[in-house]
């Protein structure tokens, strides 16, 4: 005759229990229809005015001047004329500008990619007098306002002849990216496992070594979240390229359609198309990219 053991339970104590309903908590919290229905609710108001812009880019002329792109729906037409327009060499011809946006934005994005990585690394795993003062003080320049550096910027940039070329662009925008980007790639680094580090300096890698075999791999969510963030910004900039774009020859979309609003207010069909051609790229690289996006800005924000 067997007796079966008796079941025996681990008492739960009072903090674990406040825990677990916390979380429990918070879990209904976050998962209530409520926030749900508040989230579609915001999407939808903030994705209405690009879907109507969308619509009236295919909208006629005349169309756009009498009635509001709602009225689409019940009385639809369609065309291409805007794009045409826009595109046209006796036209606006937006092609030019664009592939001034990008020989813009990409290198604005490789080099402080390049720069804060390095520094990132070296503050993150390197000792040399006065590194925490100096992390200090980057860390400082991100409360500065750009607007005050402008000026400045373009004398420097008249006395080294620099003046009318892509330089310009390159560079001031890789000087007021490289605060945050070393911020960022700083906390994603630090948070790498001491003993990874200490193995391969055990194997006989140098910092370079360690840098490009070992962490540049890891270094991939945090590369592209600052990487969008800055393809974003540059392409979107109009004060930097109207500082120092000082021809059309190397001026970006958003001063040609700045232009075109100062100039051709009531040409709203031409606004409409070319404000959407300007957009397609940063929201295709975004919903490409998102992922990464989040991931790299929470980099270092927990611990444990």
């Amino acid at each position: 005759m067997t007796t079966a053991a008796p079941l025996t339970t681990t008492p739960v104590s009072k903090s674990e229990t406040k825990k677990l309903s916390a979380a429990a908590s918070a879990k209904n919290k976050l998962t209530s229809p409520w926030a749900s229905l508040a989230a579609v609710v915001l999407a939808v108001l903030w994705t209405i005015p690009t879907f109507g812009l969308l619509i009236s880019s295919f909208r006629p002329e005349m169309a756009i001047k009498r009635t509001g792109w709602w009225t689409f729906f019940s009385d639809p037409e369609v065309t291409l004329d805007n794009y045409r327009a826009v595109f046209d060499d006796g036209g606006i011809n937006l092609a030019d500008f664009f592939l001034n946006s990008l020989v813009i934005t990409i290198p604005s994005v490789v080099i402080p990619l390049c720069l804060a990585s390095l520094a990132a690394y070296a503050f993150a795993w390197m000792n040399f007098p006065g590194k925490n003062i100096l992390f200090i003080a980057i860390f400082a320049l991100q409360i500065v306002p750009l607007q005050v550096t402008l000026v400045p910027l373009l004398q420097l940039y008249v006395k080294a002849g620099l003046n009318n070329t892509f330089w310009t662009l390159w560079l001031s925008h890789s000087t007021f990216a490289l605060p945050l980007a070393i911020y960022l790639l700083h906390n994603f680094i630090k948070e790498v496992p001491s003993s990874l580090i200490e193995a391969a300096r055990i194997d006989g890698a140098g910092h370079v070594s360690i840098f490009f075999k070992v962490l540049l791999p890891l270094l991939t969510p945090a590369l592209a979240a600052f990487g969008i963030f800055q393809f974003l910004w540059v392409w979107n900039d109009l004060l930097v390229s109207l500082t120092f774009a000082g021809s059309p020859e190397i001026s970006p979309m958003t001063v040609q359609l700045s232009n075109l609003s100062g100039t051709r207010g009531t040409a709203w069909h031409l606004l409409s198309a070319g404000a959407f051609v300007s957009i397609v790229v940063p929201v295709t690289v975004f919903l490409l990219l998102q992922r990464y996006f989040v991931r790299g800005l929470l980099a270092g924000s927990v611990k444990g």
